[in-house]
């Protein structure tokens, strides 16, 4: 019952930043995690740092253990913050973090992480964050331990938390099936089109010889404005990640001319290419697939951000396109058609389509491939689909559920959102990508 719940100050439940890293430990080597490589509970990248022969960055000093929270102190609306679980050894994370372990008999970590996640705490925390005299909108860890919750008995706390991870333990599954499924394409294109002795006996030319054109981008104008009438929705390269998985993305809404419109709407089978940007370890040139799944999921058309450029494949090559493109970015060919030395760099694509060599396969060994990577592509977009469905199923019962305006004591915790028939979708495609390639080869 709501009346049992107790206020409490979060600094009564919790310790932070409790340990440090000294170099008495004698470690051979580091597992780092910055503040940008998390959000939401996702990591992208760990850097795995060698002692022996290289420094470790002056911020990378934070010891944490299992269910320790972790939130980034810097603009807390970009939500850069998680609980760990699985985490690789001798890790550490950036002093960026607040470092937040719970004081277990009293309270559960996964209930507390659940009430930090929630977009009320996050925009009270950043308007705590505006409010600092540093160079950035941050948070002290005295900020958190301010905060006050309202908490049941450790039981109830536990059944909440249960209730809200079954979801989001189902949406990890969805992303390692897409995983799963995008290998098993990679490796498939890796062994017609680069392993096989018959590219011996193949043609060689360009990616010019299977590109029927390239279509600029255009950004137009925030809202309507004279004839900037068409509403579109705009792909740009921080939406590359997103597609790429699945998942429907941030793209913003922008108003273009009709006639421009006529000239650079996207469909099915185009392929998006980032032209502008990269880093020293990132070259420009990822790219994107356009599926009718992706479409279908707006309401308006789409085109690309003039930072970006729209290929427009001879039929039936698409996929192939696509996946040879990917394949020489993992080589890191695109940092040889890299232009300018200071600050943006520019993507020589006309130069890279003309000039790179690549092999040109019988047609219907492509024709094959590409209505494999179709189906592939529609399962990816419909567990993507099914994500986002998740997600707004999450975030609906999260601030019920931690509020306590739902009552969970008589509730069974919902096996249907983790039943079997996902476990099976799991292996199926199985699980081993060779074993998966060589069972569609022989059908």
């Amino acid at each position: 019952m709501k009346s049992k719940w107790q206020k409490v100050i979060l600094g009564n439940l919790i310790n932070t930043n409790q340990n440090s890293y000294s170099t008495k430990e004698n470690w051979k080597f580091v597992n780092y995690l910055d503040t940008g490589n998390i959000t939401q509970n996702v990591i992208n990248y760990i850097q795995k740092i060698n002692l022996e022969s290289e420094k470790l960055p002056s911020r990378a000093k934070r010891k944490v253990k299992y269910n320790s929270i972790i939130y980034s102190t810097v603009r807390p609306n970009q939500k850069h913050f998680g609980i760990l679980k699985n985490m690789p050894e001798n890790f550490l994370v950036s002093t960026g973090f607040t470092v937040i372990d719970v004081i277990d008999n009293i309270a559960d970590a996964d209930f507390l992480y659940y009430f930090l996640s929630q977009d009320n705490i996050i925009e009270l925390l950043h308007s705590i964050a505006e409010q600092s005299t540093s160079a950035y909108p941050s948070i002290k860890s005295s900020d958190i331990e301010n905060l006050e919750i309202e908490i049941p008995n450790l039981e109830t706390q536990k059944k909440i938390a249960e209730i809200l991870s079954s979801i989001d333990d189902k949406i990890k599954l969805n992303n390692k099936i897409n995983e799963n499924l995008e290998q098993q394409a990679q490796a498939l294109f890796k062994f017609l089109f680069i392993d096989s002795e018959k590219v011996n006996y193949w043609k060689f030319g360009t990616f010019s010889d299977l590109i029927e054109s390239t279509l600029g981008g255009d950004w137009g104008k925030e809202s309507l404005s004279g004839n900037y009438t068409e509403m579109v929705y705009c792909v740009r390269g921080a939406d590359i990640p997103e597609v790429k998985a699945g998942n429907k993305g941030k793209m913003p809404i922008r108003y273009i001319l009709p006639k421009n419109y006529i000239l650079k709407h996207l469909v099915a089978g185009d392929i998006i290419v980032e032209i502008s940007g990269g880093s020293p370890t990132q070259s420009t040139g990822r790219v994107a697939a356009i599926s009718q799944s992706l479409l279908d999921r707006y309401d308006k058309g789409m085109i690309c951000t003039n930072f970006c450029r729209a290929i427009k494949p001879k039929d039936g090559y698409s996929m192939f396109i696509y996946y040879y493109w990917q394949y020489l970015y993992n080589q890191n060919v695109f940092f040889l058609y890299e232009n300018g030395t200071t600050g943006i760099k520019n993507l020589d694509l006309t130069g890279f389509i003309t000039s790179q060599e690549i092999v040109l396969p019988p047609k219907n060994i492509v024709v094959y491939f590409d209505d494999f990577c179709q189906s592939v592509f529609n399962r990816i977009f419909a567990n993507g689909m099914e994500n986002e469905q998740l997600i707004a199923l999450r975030d609906t019962l999260l601030p019920k559920l931690i509020s306590g305006e739902i009552d969970v004591s008589n509730i069974d915790i919902m096996e249907a959102i983790y039943d079997s028939k996902y476990r099976k979708n799991l292996n199926s495609p199985s699980d081993n990508v060779e074993d998966a390639v060589n069972s569609m080869l022989n059908d």
